[in-house]
């Protein structure tokens, strides 16, 4: 695709390919890796999430490694934050780029961050009158298509909760969200087709795919196909979230780009350097892997 406007890929590993991993990653471990993949051309990272330790130990150094983002040069770290009082903690450790994240089915925000999601609106618009100047802010819609308690989410319920939340940060990036890996390119692209109607401007829209049923790259190519710049990914494609049962890691990073790589897309990324951090990650104890091209290179090789 000659003269295609360059994508954004997230690396979501450090916080979505950790947080269900039992064992915990040292710290150290978790800076390497870090550096490595900001060395692979990685840019925004989402490092760790601030939630309850005793809900994910994993998590429990995020405050650390940001601490130590300030010596990574060209690293722009984001973190995950379930409610205002998390957004917080995060500002207050130094965070400049919060994520915030709530879900559109009622049973996965209840088991997720233990609210309904109306209260989850109320704890958004909490946060964006807390945010002081010079701080980013993405919105994850976490089960924008499908729930692993309640299946399919209908599209109209995703359309309505945006409703409530776009006009209390008209500018924020927006980031659907297949919390279950279930959906499918058809439904990707009515979703992102009305949602991108019902709220033009110029925000940004992103995409967070899982991988479960191996159409996470389809859905990100049809994202894209509709002008969707934005996708999140973790790499070695580690992760799962722990409130959604059977639920595999994102897209794994090289993956997709390498597919961007191949359609002449620029991603900013250098695959050569990326591979082996992968095969790092992957080896990590307790984690879920997944992914193809990994292994495709590390076998030509």
């Amino acid at each position: 695709m000659a003269g295609a406007a360059p994508v954004e890929i997230v690396e979501v590993g450090p916080r979505d390919g950790y947080q269900g991993i039992v064992p915990f990653i040292p710290t150290a471990t978790k800076l390497d890796l870090l550096c490595r993949l900001v060395g692979a051309g990685l840019r925004r990272v989402e490092i760790g999430s601030f939630v309850s330790p005793t809900a994910l130990p994993q998590m429990s150094d995020t405050a650390e490694v940001l601490a130590a983002c300030d010596g990574i040069e060209g690293l722009v770290p984001q973190v995950l934050v379930p409610n205002r009082k998390w957004g917080v903690a995060a500002l207050d450790a130094g965070s400049r780029f919060l994520a915030f994240v709530l879900s559109v089915s009622e049973s996965h925000n209840r088991n997720n961050v233990r609210r309904y999601p109306r209260e989850s609106v109320e704890e958004y618009a909490r946060l964006v009158e807390t945010l002081p100047e010079g701080v980013d802010l993405r919105l994850n819609i976490a089960t924008a298509f499908d729930c692993p308690f309640e299946g399919r989410v209908p599209e109209e319920a995703t359309l309505d909760l945006l409703e409530w939340l776009v006009p209390l940060r008209p500018d924020c990036e927006i980031c659907l969200c297949d919390t279950t890996g279930r959906a499918d390119p058809a439904h990707v692209e009515r979703l992102f087709g009305a949602a991108m109607a019902r709220f033009p401007g110029s925000r940004r829209w992103a995409l967070h795919a899982h991988d479960t049923y191996g159409l996470g790259l389809a859905n990100i190519h049809v994202a894209w196909r509709l002008g969707v710049g934005v996708f999140d990914s973790s790499f070695a494609g580690l992760g799962g979230c722990p409130f959604a049962p059977g639920a595999t890691g994102n897209v794994a990073t090289e993956d997709v780009a390498w597919m961007f790589g191949r359609m002449g897309v620029e991603t900013g990324i250098d695959l050569d350097r990326l591979v082996p951090v992968a095969c790092d990650g992957a080896a990590i104890p307790g984690g879920l892997s997944g992914g193809r091209v990994r292994q495709a290179l590390t076998a030509v090789r």
